[in-house]
């Protein structure tokens, strides 16, 4: 989880697959805790505009976080932001099993049904067995990574704020090369979608770059974490860890157990945050990715962003929810999606509008980061391929690599379909 004093957490690049079944629900507000209007903010008002949710909410290894970003984000949009062109938004939510394509398939059959004008992509990895369906009927799939590769290949029919999956180990493994480092292991989860991101695209880009890539893999249900950190420190790679994390007990089990068994190398932590407030000065060194500023740098933070990432915190806080990556993440790409379409004058809200209004944005600045996103690139679905790594640099406190974004190299990301 994140910290709950008025500093946000993002990105991922494969996701661990939830268990589940389909279940939709429509909510058109947030939590009705804080839905008065700001002081300084437009209530919105009239006939609301719905807008679809694939919801990894299901299931053993569910993804609670998403629908504390979207009640947080609904919340705020509808109740400060003036809604889209002044109209409400309305979510229609519908859960997902990760490992399971038919439930993506049928909540996308519900949302049409539903009358959305988009999709919202809450980090589904299963997103491409919606795609036929949601393109047939004009409904654009919109979100910030495109967790199923197959996805983040074409452009068509989708617009992605954030950057592709691989611009996110391209750009860490140039850290690592840049910093004199020449070995990495990397843990998932032992799923299809894992094996597709670590030994498609992982191990390839590892040679690419000069950089000896290992991945290791434990069961879906959960790590042994011992076994898991011991595997992780054989060799003594120069930086170990996991590449995605269905949650931040996860990071921080798996990060203490690194500690303990006596490795010394760069721990990394996904898009984890929790881990540096529970281990304190035992978390320096470690790193971690995000597409857009978190909380434990907001002393980096150059504004508006840091101005932005104290909204959606306070936004998700009020939910009482689950703030973590998937919370932030999910607030972002609602509200980035407000703002793109109110930026491009959309006042007829249809899917092909909605699409059209999004991929004309150039040079569109990003609530919590970065600025400058085109989002009609023709080879790609991705507004940008810039992201954000981070160290923990002292206790409870991280920085950027870098002092702010890092541009992943544009010839490495061209060799993979849909990254560049």
């Amino acid at each position: 989880m994140l910290r709950r004093t008025g500093r946000v957490v993002a990105a991922a690049i494969a996701a661990a697959c939830v268990f589940s079944v389909v279940s939709c629900s429509s909510d058109d507000s947030g939590s009705s805790d804080s839905s008065a209007v700001d002081e300084s903010g437009v209530k919105a008002s009239g006939d609301p505009i719905k807008i679809g949710l694939f919801n990894p909410s299901q299931g053993p290894a569910p993804q609670p976080g998403v629908t504390t970003g979207k009640d947080a984000a609904v919340n705020y949009i509808n109740n400060s932001l003036g809604g889209l062109n002044g109209r409400p938004i309305e979510v229609v939510d519908c859960g997902v099993d990760q490992t399971a394509p038919e439930s993506t398939i049928a909540c996308a059959n519900q949302l049409v049904q539903g009358g959305v004008v988009a999709a919202v992509d809450a980090y589904n990895s299963e997103s491409q067995s919606a795609m036929p369906i949601l393109t047939s009927a004009q409904i654009p799939l919109v979100g910030q990574i495109p967790f199923n590769t197959a996805t983040g290949a074409s452009p068509e029919n989708r617009v992605f704020f954030g950057p592709p999956p691989a611009a996110f180990l391209v750009g860490f493994m140039q850290s690592l090369k840049a910093a004199g480092k020449s070995s990495l292991t990397l843990a998932n989860a032992d799923l299809p979608q894992a094996h597709q991101v670590f030994d498609g695209l992982l191990v390839p880009l590892g040679k690419q770059l000069g950089i000896d890539v290992k991945a290791v893999y434990y069961p879906p249900t959960g790590p042994n974490f011992t076994a898991l950190a011991t595997t992780l420190a054989e060799g003594n790679p120069d930086a170990a860890g996991l590449m995605t994390s269905p949650n931040d007990n996860t990071c921080t089990k798996l990060a203490q157990e690194m500690r303990s068994v006596g490795y010394q190398g760069t721990i990394f932590l996904a898009a984890c945050t929790e881990f540096i407030q529970t281990m304190g000065s035992q978390a320096v060194g470690a790193q971690t990715y995000s597409p857009f500023w978190q909380p434990p740098a907001i002393d980096s933070t150059p504004e508006p962003a840091k101005a932005n990432l104290q909204i959606a915190e306070k936004y998700i806080n009020d939910e009482d929810g689950t703030p973590d990556f998937f919370a932030y993440g999910t607030f972002s790409i609602l509200v980035n999606m407000a703002n793109g379409l109110n930026k491009a004058g959309v006042t007829d809200f249809t899917g092909p509008n909605v699409l059209n209004g999004l991929k004309g944005l150039t040079d569109f600045e990003s609530f919590m980061g970065p600025t400058g996103l085109t989002c009609n690139k023709p080879t790609t679905p991705n507004c940008t391929t810039e992201m954000l790594l981070f160290e923990v640099t002292a206790d409870k406190t991280q920085t950027p690599v870098g002092d702010g974004f890092i541009t992943p190299s544009p010839d490495v990301l061209k060799l993979i379909p849909g990254a560049a």
